[in-house]
């Protein structure tokens, strides 16, 4: 099988379709919103509160530390079983691909975003269309790794979502127009953006802003973390994802992000900074956490650029002086500002792009004896982070990096090759020797092939894990695959794609390629799995009833025991599942909403997984399930 290239084959198939398909921005005002539903303002106190309260779900997360865990049991292990749909919606006309959107339920009204950068607003109890909203695209967008879109975020009368177009935009609520549009970066470069915004409240000012990152590390950007006043969409600050690079704070450059030398990254024997450096990467394209206590965002930084590490590695080859900061790991922010305060590296001069993006999520972990607040998070590159919060989030005026600051690092996927283990004092990994790619040999244009377990597809992907309150195991969307590696030459050149990488993903069991599993936080031990033929790339749910949810990209809707994993139920919904799945209390009844429509990066990347998913219907819909009145726990 030949290596797909994102620039070409599949690649240039899915730019040629956008170009075909480019969009002309519209809202459609199907029927007036009913003055019942859709009218109450979403506050401050309803997105902090989120995870306590059933009757909504007003944040990425269905709380902002992340949880997805919801106090719901009417619906639970006794009787899932009988659940049915209860209605569904089609998001309409080809473009149907790639829906690995998160719903947000408030007041009545169903808000969910759709690839290609569309919105529709839906009655919660019917599932009728009260209005959409179509972003207009240019015919030249550069989207890595498919159409999609995670989400989106709500705060006063506005909905809002980003574009693929390197926008941002916020919708009126109740009629879905456009408020405001803001353009942040240059999407001719390769900068888009597919994760969803957060609303968060400065503890330090007061102020309410929204956060939200950049896509685009395989084009070569430099990561950007923005922050905006939510009512007129003006950036406060901007937090660029490279040391050395220039921050900004309400319109002024504002000094450099970490050491202004960025040691980090090596110099031309002149002295000035690599190529490399001016293209950094690390992306933070997923959505952000808030530590509400030490006032602090944390999120997930890309990959660096190139993918090819000797591209970022001293003389000879000699790569350990050089973490490429600050990509592929976990990065606090001060809200006031944009300033970094901590960050933790999941992988050090990345040379296989373990990108670091999927969510952190933030608990209370009891061991020894002592309740410590911890962050979680489970990586591309195999390995379960438990970190220590408020070591990462100290204000001492340094940024508090690896050393001390972990307190257990833990593998979930099987047959990891590239590293041993993890020094947990230093927070550094035990790496394989030859597991990272050689550099080809002079003359010569490509370097010899190693294999490497897991992929750049990862031991998980962007799709969040959840955490069960009552466990206290966390739920997370794993596969068990591996793949050919081997550089080659790369310069950068404005929109195409600078990776200096090849690759062909391949199956290393012949029994399965998906695992659902739960972990336990305190010790790394896997509880449970549940395996999958075809790869896991939806999130999980997990609710006070008892049971795990997740898709399958097969099409299904599965639901398992939190105990031991044991399947209760499954629905097919006709194409493949890569969502995030909610679930909400509507009159006194509780549902469990997703969306369905196969996509994103598993099909696009070529090898085996693009023969094995290519038997997958696409789609485009949102599912909606209840269980009949009748066979409710309280009947």
């Amino acid at each position: 099988m030949q290596r797909r290239h994102p620039g070409r084959g599949v690649r240039a198939t899915l730019f040629a379709a956008a170009s075909t398909l480019a969009l002309t921005a519209f809202c459609t005002n199907f029927t007036a919103v009913a003055d019942e539903v859709g009218t109450k303002a979403v506050t401050w106190d309803d997105i902090v509160n989120d995870e306590a309260t059933t009757n909504d779900v007003v944040s990425w997360g269905m709380g902002v530390r992340n949880h997805r865990y919801s106090a719901l049991d009417q619906i639970n292990t006794e009787n899932i079983a009988q659940m049915k749909p209860a209605w569904s919606f089609s998001f309409g006309d080809e473009k149907q691909r790639g829906q690995e959107t998160q719903a947000l339920v408030h007041d009545g009204v169903i808000y969910v975003t759709a690839s290609y950068s569309r919105a529709f607003a839906l009655d919660a109890k019917t599932g009728k269309r009260l209005w959409s909203y179509t972003h207009r695209l240019p015919d030249d967008i550069r989207p890595c790794c498919d159409v999609v879109n995670r989400g989106g975020a709500l705060y006063g009368d506005k909905f809002y979502m980003g574009t693929l177009d390197a926008g941002i935009v916020a919708l009126d609520r109740k009629t879905g127009k456009v408020v405001w549009f803001e353009k942040f970066e240059d999407h001719t470069a390769g900068y888009t953006m597919t994760g969803a915004p957060n609303i968060i409240q400065d503890q330090k000012t007061g102020k309410t802003l929204l956060i939200h990152g950049s896509s685009g590390d395989e084009f070569g950007v430099v990561g950007r973390l923005y922050a905006r006043d939510p009512d007129t969409g003006k950036e406060i600050w901007m937090l660029p994802l490279v040391e050395g690079h220039k921050r900004r704070l309400n319109g002024e450059e504002v000094g450099t992000v970490g050491d202004a030398a960025a040691p980090s990254w090596p110099n031309n024997a002149d002295g000035t900074k690599v190529e490399a450096w001016h293209q950094g990467g690390g992306a933070p394209w997923q959505s952000a956490t808030y530590d509400v206590k030490t006032n602090t965002i944390v999120i997930g930084t890309g990959n660096p650029a190139p993918w090819n590490y000797h591209y970022r590695s001293g003389p000879n080859g000699d790569w350990k002086p050089y973490d490429s900061l600050f990509t592929s790991g976990q990065v606090y922010v001060e809200p006031s500002t944009g300033e970094p305060v901590g960050f933790f590296s999941h992988t050090p001069n990345d040379a296989w792009d373990y990108s670091g993006n999927n969510p952190i999520t933030l608990f209370d972990m009891e061991k020894d004896g002592e309740t410590i607040r911890a962050g979680a998070h489970a990586d591309r590159n195999g390995f379960l982070f438990i970190t220590d919060i408020d070591k990462l989030s100290a204000r001492d005026g340094k940024i508090h990096k690896q050393e001390g600051t972990a307190i257990g690092i833990y593998p979930f996927v099987r047959d990891i090759t590239w590293a041993t283990g993890w020094d947990v004092a230093t927070g550094r990994p035990n790496e394989v020797e030859g597991q990272r790619p050689p550099a080809p040999a002079a003359g010569e244009d490509k370097g010899a092939v190693i294999q490497v377990t897991p992929p750049f597809l990862g031991g998980t992907n962007w799709m969040p894990m959840s955490y069960s309150q009552d466990t206290k195991l966390f739920y997370i969307p794993a596969n068990d695959w591996t793949e050919d590696y081997w550089t080659e030459n790369v310069t950068y050149k404005k929109g195409a794609a600078y990776l200096g990488q090849g690759f062909r993903i391949k199956r290393l069991f012949d029994t399965h390629i998906g695992a659902l599993r739960a972990v336990d936080p305190t010790n790394g031990k896997i509880v449970w799995e549940h395996l999958e033929e075809m790869p896991l790339w939806a999130g999980t749910l997990v609710t006070k009833g008892g049971f795990v949810l997740t898709g399958t990209s097969d099409g299904y809707v599965k639901a398992f025991d939190a105990k031991d994993g044991k399947e209760l139920w499954k629905f097919q919904t006709g194409s493949g599942v890569v969502s995030q799945p909610i679930t909400w209390e509507l009159d006194g009844k509780q549902y469990i909403g997703l969306a369905s429509g196969y996509g994103g990066a598993v099909p696009l990347w070529g090898g085996d997984m693009a023969d094995m998913t290519k038997q997958v219907s696409q789609g485009g819909s949102f599912w909606v399930f209840e269980v009949p009145q009748r066979t409710a726990a309280n009947d």
